[in-house]
């Protein structure tokens, strides 16, 4: 069977909370197992307590804070059946290659409580190790979907009902003017080139995110993280307070 690699406490803790996918063999330092009391409950697994040299062997990094296990393959979402619900929340993303943005933006997503995330097939970050563990395994809870061309998709989906709006500096419109109460796809470029053209072209508008100091542009997980709490914080009811 294909395995795949999934380190760091909180990545691999999420693992079992999703219940989404099997872990076939856990490898924990003593330090780990002492530490957490979760790791000492999961009887029926292949558990190893191995040295930390044997961990940042199997992980191939020293950021696996003593767990690292094994699971089945990351399952993807439809794309299509994502964009068919009730005012769907979707971040899309266009060529961002970097994995750390992608799990920082899976993060974001989930926290505001978006629908998922659409990535490209090609030249493009897709779930690894690496993006598990900078989502803080948010990814193991929200949906990720590949599709072969993003523009087409965009063009496809939709319609009254579902708006898609382009992140672009040069925009006149800024986020918190824009209307995201709807079903809503956010469309945030690569973290180089931004948006191409027929991505953005698909678009049916286009918002900014106002900056007061001398740089020129956010890094993508922070504009995708402004967006989605907007879009989150136009979708509550009326008169429900931010839970503290």
């Amino acid at each position: 069977m294909t395995r795949e690699l999934v380190y760091g406490r909180r990545p691999v803790r999420e693992v079992f909370r999703a219940g989404r996918r099997q872990v076939l063999e856990l490898l924990v330092s003593e330090r780990a197992l002492a530490a957490e009391p979760w790791l000492r409950e999961q009887r029926g697994l292949r558990l190893q307590v191995v040295r930390e040299g044997r961990l940042t062997e199997a992980a191939a990094s020293r950021d696996h804070q003593g767990v690292v296990a094994f699971c089945d393959p990351y399952r993807y979402a439809d794309a299509y059946a994502l964009a068919e619900g009730e005012r769907p929340l979707l971040a899309c993303l266009d060529q961002v290659t970097d994995p750390h943005n992608l799990g920082a933006i899976c993060r974001s997503a989930e926290g505001a409580g978006a629908t998922g995330v659409v990535v490209p097939e090609h030249n493009a970050a897709r779930v690894t190790a690496a993006v598990c563990r900078s989502s803080a395994g948010a990814v193991e809870h929200i949906p990720v979907a590949v599709v072969v061309n993003l523009a087409r998709y965009l063009d496809e989906v939709k319609g009254e009902r579902l708006w898609a709006w382009v992140a672009a500096g040069d925009a006149e419109q800024n986020v918190w003017e824009t209307d995201f109460t709807g079903g809503t796809l956010l469309v945030f470029g690569s973290e180089g080139r931004g948006v191409r053209p027929g991505v953005r072209h698909a678009c049916d508008g286009a918002f900014s995110i106002p900056l007061a100091g001398e740089v020129e542009s956010l890094n993508v997980s922070v504009a995708a993280g402004i967006a989605l709490f907007e879009a989150a914080r136009q979708r509550r009811p009326a008169g429900v307070a931010v839970d503290r």
